[in-house]
């Protein structure tokens, strides 16, 4: 099927987009950047952006077995913490990408195309490396940036061990970064199991994480080639329904945990100046921050989500609270709800992000500009 994609005509990138969006998610087509935009896209982040590095691990974080995938173009469980395609999956899809970006782990030893970029979301992972670990093996920040350290030297190697070649190359690809939701969730707020709410307020809390995370960021730019980088804010955590539930329902009538996006929102606005001062401080570098929390925030008021406060498969069981019960049944009107599970977003929720990632429809969603004019720059 062939798509045409606008830029944002408020904007000067104005231009179409050409592809076929693939029937299978595996990866394996031939690399051909005829269609694409940029040559190469690389993504970091959680369980909202993980495509199957974590099936392998002794970990609760994992979602390869069904009803997850159930609307998926390959049919069937993946590794994808959703029904159906994750945010960036929609967004390799507008940049012009015939197939879906590989897992880092689906690359390790397989010949796998790795040109055009690789995925190292690992659910249950956070900027701090301690977060999460209560749930088992993950992949933090750190542990991700490392593995991409491999990937570029394999990209040399395809290059000729042509490092001047490679770092061209990889300036001129995508980076998706989101991290930072399960610092909240699996760390800050679980207080008898990690001591961060003991030692930092929230105001903090934040600034601690901005600041390792500049690290990070910044590691990414010197020592990997990273120029067009965009950087995923946190959504309404306070609202989703295992939050909810766990903390016995929102105060004063309000349906979402307020405190906690309260937090949530004073990291975003960390994020937002974390942006500001990447552009500032590293020569050539485009990183944009993408607004998450307003764009969740309209789009649970649009009327096609009938259901914004519970999930659409069966929780409760497999030693957790949050993610689908093994083989049961789902709700049929998919398209209906909000959250898949009860912490991860539908697919028509991810597709709302993605497109309003990609082009912005508000000038609150994206700052300084959108994805589609970074991959443009």
């Amino acid at each position: 099927m062939k798509v045409s994609y606008h830029c944002n005509p408020a904007i000067t990138c104005f231009f179409f987009v050409l592809f076929s969006i693939s029937g299978s998610g595996s990866g394996h087509g031939r690399h051909d950047i005829h269609g694409q935009l940029v040559p190469c896209f690389f993504i970091f982040g959680a369980s909202s952006f993980d495509n199957g590095n974590n099936n392998a691990l002794q970990t609760l974080a994992k979602a390869n077995y069904r009803p997850y995938g159930i609307d998926f173009p390959a049919a069937g469980p993946t590794g994808r913490f959703s029904n159906g395609r994750s945010i960036v999956d929609i967004i390799s899809e507008f940049l012009g990408f015939d197939d879906y970006i590989p897992s880092f782990a689906s690359t390790v030893g397989s010949g796998e195309d790795i040109l055009k970029g690789v995925n190292y979301a690992s659910g249950g992972s956070g900027i701090r490396p301690e977060t999460g670990q209560h749930v088992g093996a993950r992949i933090s920040m750190d542990g991700q940036l490392q593995n991409h350290q491999i990937t570029v030297s394999n990209i040399i190697n395809r290059l000729g061990q042509n490092e001047s070649a490679a770092k061209d190359y990889l300036n001129k690809c995508i980076y998706a970064v989101g991290l930072g939701t399960n610092d909240y969730a699996s760390n800050y707020y679980l207080p008898l199991l990690y001591s961060t709410s003991r030692v930092y307020t929230p105001d903090q809390y934040a600034i601690v994480l901005t600041q390792q995370y500049y690290k990070q960021l910044q590691t990414l730019y010197t020592n990997y080639g990273a120029r067009k980088v965009a950087i995923f804010g946190l959504a309404q955590l306070g609202c989703a329904p295992s939050v909810v539930a766990s903390n016995g329902g929102g105060a004063n009538g309000s349906a979402c945990i307020d405190y906690i996006n309260d937090a949530v929102q004073i990291f975003n606005g960390r994020l937002k100046m974390l942006v500001d001062e990447l552009n500032r401080s590293l020569m050539d570098a485009k990183f944009v921050y993408v607004n998450v929390y307003n764009m969740v925030s309209e789009a649970i008021s649009y009327p096609s989500f009938r259901v914004v406060d519970a999930p659409c498969c069966p929780v409760g069981r497999n030693y957790s609270p949050i993610l689908c019960n093994i083989n049961q049944t789902p709700c049929p009107n998919r398209d209906e709800y909000f959250y898949w599970d009860a912490f991860h977003f539908s697919e028509a929720t991810n597709l709302v992000i993605a497109r309003r990632s990609y082009n912005a429809q508000s000038p609150t969603d994206t700052y300084p500009f959108d994805i589609c004019q970074l991959a443009k720059t």
